[in-house]
Order: C-alpha cells, then sequence, then structure tokens
C-alpha cells in the first residue's frame, strides 16, 4: 500500500525530499505560498497546492489529517514550522517531521510536537525520503560517503533466527554494533541469541545498500 506524505514548504530540501518521495512511489501532496515552485513541482507529485502556511485554516483545508507523514519543511520560518506540527498533531497525523535549522528550534519544535527532527545538514532529500518510506528504519546517520549507521527493527523474515543464521554481513554487506530490546539499553549482541519483535539493531552498512534491507 503507498504511504501518503505531505511536504509542506518548497525550499531546497523540502522540493528534493518531496521528488524523492515520488519517485519512490508515494502518494505526495506538497505546498508552498510561492506559485511559481508549485507550478515547476506539478509534474513530481500527487496534488500541489499554493497556501500561507503560517495560516491554520490555510493549513487544515490541505486536509493533512488523511496523511500518514507530514513534512514540515520551512526551516528558516519558525512560525509557521510551528504552526504546521501543532495543527499536524491536532489533526492526529501519525508521523510529523520538522526540519530544523538550530539547537533551538530544534527543542521548540519537539515541545510542540513533533516526533521527528531533520538537520538538512545530516540528511539530504534523498535519505530522507527512504527512512520515511520505510516500516523498519528508526533512525539514520550518514558517517561517510559510503557508510551509513542506522537504527532498524527487524524484518519479518528475521524473526526468531540468529546473526549466524541470518547471515547478515555476507548477504547485505553490514555489521551488526549493538541491540537492543524493549527499554533496554544498547549491548553487545550474542550472536546465537534469536532476534524478536522487540529487537532493535543499531548497524552499519554500505549505503549503496540501504535499499535492500528497507522495506
Amino acid at each position: 500500500m503507498k504511504k501518503s506524505v505531505a511536504v509542506l514548504g518548497l525550499g531546497r530540501y523540502g522540493t528534493s525530499l518531496a521528488k524523492s518521495l515520488y519517485d519512490m512511489g508515494a502518494d505526495v501532496l506538497v505546498a508552498d505560498i510561492n506559485e511559481d515552485k508549485i507550478e515547476e513541482m506539478k509534474d513530481h507529485c500527487t496534488v500541489a497546492v499554493c497556501a500561507d502556511l503560517e495560516n491554520e485554516e490555510e493549513i487544515k483545508a490541505l486536509d493533512i489529517k488523511n496523511m500518514d507523514t507530514v513534512v514540515c519543511a520551512m526551516g528558516r520560518n519558525l512560525a509557521a514550522s510551528i504552526m504546521i506540527v501543532a495543527v499536524a498533531k491536532e489533526l492526529g497525523v501519525p508521523l510529523v517531521v520538522a526540519k530544523s535549522s538550530s539547537e533551538r528550534m530544534s527543542s521548540i519544535l519537539r515541545k510542540v510536537g513533533a516526533d521527528k527532527i531533520i538537520i538538512p545538514e545530516d540528511f539530504g532529500g534523498n535519505q530522507s525520503a527512504r527512512i520515511l518510506l520505510s516500516d523498519n528504519f528508526m533512525d539514520y546517520f550518514q558517517v561517510d560517503d559510503n557508510l551509513s549507521m542506522i537504527e532498524i527493527k527487524p524484518r519479518e523474515n528475521w524473526i526468531g533466527k540468529s546473526l549466524i543464521e541470518l547471515e547478515l554481513r555476507k548477504k547485505y554487506k553490514l555489521n551488526v554494533v549493538a541491540v537492543r530490546n524493549g527499554g533496554s539499553n544498547w549491548a553487545f549482541i550474542d550472536p546465537n541469541r534469536k532476534l524478536t519483535e522487540e529487537t532493535t539493531l543499531l548497524v552499519i552498512i554500505e549505503t549503496s545498500e540501504l535499499h535492500r534491507i528497507s522495506k
């Protein structure tokens, strides 16, 4: 089933993210106050709407309550970001993601309800799209041009098997760095221990292989 994502704000990051999401098969709604940007995006999204994203009623008129994810990409506009996050959470959007340009802004957006903060220097549009569309990626860090570190829930066919049985390094070019179960602390994993639905893995993987473990 396609995921639906609203990208609100079409700066460089928002535009890149929306195009990547659409190319990956998501239903994408974009909105911005700039009519030229909306016109440019019409072939790269499902719906493009010109709207004042500082106006509560115009945000609500976008019908974002039916979206799986809302991304506020207004990193340099704190007032609009607060309004978007607050309205999205009020409407019951399952995942509200906000772009931030500073630690102070990140703190404020978390307080008004943002589920996840993205700093564009750490996350490009393509990487962000991959995370948002994955059911098992929980967090993502770019180590360098070739390697990524991710928190990941086990794929369904990994449950009940050990690392030795799964041969993840051989099949996916990844190394499991640590593991935790439920709310426990990170710890080194026993390679003979069976993975469960409560398991979270911290792995290092070649960035080019990320698509093979996302779902």
